[in-house]
């Protein structure tokens, strides 16, 4: 949580959302915990990302990339039956 937050692309979101929803990532297999009883403090879990985990990641990747194209090829035909010109011009990357 500490580094989600200090990152600035990260998602800044309740935290008792993301606690249930790593729960329900370990029991399918995506993540893995322990327990750090190392440091000052009360002890906290540590997660680490599977090897289910980097499959499935890999596979989220792979649709979004789908997606990406799907919504680039709209946005060249949506340009390209509009123009540049109007009122709510499209910048394409």
């Amino acid at each position: 949580m500490e580094r989600l937050a200090q990152d600035p692309d990260a998602p800044q979101g309740d935290p008792g959302l993301l606690y249930p929803l790593l729960r329900r990532m370990e029991r399918e297999s995506l993540v893995a915990s322990v327990w750090d009883t190392e440091g000052k403090g009360p002890a906290r879990r540590q997660y680490e990302v599977t090897p289910e985990g980097t499959d499935y990641l890999h596979a989220w990747a792979v649709s979004i990339r789908q997606t990406r194209a799907r919504l680039d090829r709209f946005l060249n035909q949506y340009a390209a039956h509009f123009g540049a010109e109007g009122r709510d011009a499209v910048e394409l990357s």
